[in-house]
């Protein structure tokens, strides 16, 4: 397990009271956080980054006690080591592509300079194949390549888990799918676990190893199961000997049986088709 969540708050929004009640036990090293818009998803993401405190419950992550409201434990966000990609990617609009992944690895918050290079850095271009756009301002490069410049942002400081709120949400179809399958690929290479909130099924396909079904602040029990199809693994060499994350060496998303594998079952949330494409909170 490499986040146990407990938390809760209550807020209040156009005189409506919302409950966020959630307890969330992450053992598998991809994890997806699934409903409806305004269910309470990326409050969620919020209170294991640090940038909302729950009222009650604690937070820890790979055995590390991030927040913890009986003991007054409450770490800053950028003592967490977290990897969080905003669904707008909140890249910075004056700086580079290439100072933008840069930027988390700068002590005190000051711009990268032009023209510097940290290895790390280039590795992440490199990896996410925006090594040739490093020098141009978000402004100047597409869409799938902004994405591809949050998440290397996000990994450059081996994070020890990385956070997603709605992160294909803004491209085309095909675009996401591709991105879906980068992104994995990455993760894969890397060792690193995934938390993503989403409303879109199709996420669940790649990253659906453990699924939570949230509505109305709390999460939900599954109505039942399925079997997850099974992938051929897809490593990026330029990543192979990278940290992987504690307590999760050797994992996959699936079991042996005999000499076989076979895929371990997934839940399924209800009324899956019916969710809409509006980003939720």
């Amino acid at each position: 397990m490499w986040l146990d969540l407990q938390v809760q708050r209550r807020l209040q929004a156009a005189g409506q009271d919302f409950v966020l009640d959630v307890s969330l036990q992450c053992t598998q090293r991809q994890v997806v956080l699934f409903g409806p818009s305004g269910a309470g998803k990326s409050l969620t993401l919020k209170a294991v980054a640090g940038l909302l405190r729950p009222g009650q419950g604690h937070v820890r992550l790979q055995g590390q006690t991030l927040f913890d409201a009986a003991t007054g434990v409450d770490l800053p966000p950028q003592h967490r080591r977290l990897g969080y990609v905003f669904q707008d990617y909140a890249l910075f609009p004056h700086l580079s592509v290439r100072q933008n992944v840069a930027f988390g690895l700068q002590k005190g918050w000051l711009n990268p300079r032009v023209g510097q290079r940290f290895d790390a850095v280039e590795q992440w271009l490199h990896a996410f194949r925006i090594d040739t756009v490093g020098d141009l301002l978000p402004s100047q490069v597409s869409g799938g390549q902004r994405q591809r410049t949050a998440l290397a942002r996000a990994l450059v400081t081996q994070p020890q888990a990385l956070l997603l709120d709605e992160p294909f949400s803004a491209l085309d179809q095909d675009l996401r799918q591709h991105l879906r399958q980068e992104l994995e690929a990455v993760l894969d290479g890397a060792g690193i676990p995934l938390l993503l909130i989403s409303h879109d099924p199709n996420d669940i396909e790649i990253f659906g190893g453990q699924i939570a079904c949230i509505e109305n602040g709390r999460l939900i029990s599954p109505p039942g199961s399925r079997q997850r199809p099974t992938r051929q693994p897809r490593l990026l060499p330029s990543l192979v000997g990278s940290p992987t994350s504690p307590g999760l060496e050797g994992k996959s998303n699936h079991q042996s049986v005999g000499d076989s594998e076979s895929p371990k079952p997934r839940y399924i949330c209800p009324r899956a088709a019916q969710m809409g494409d509006d980003p939720g909170a």
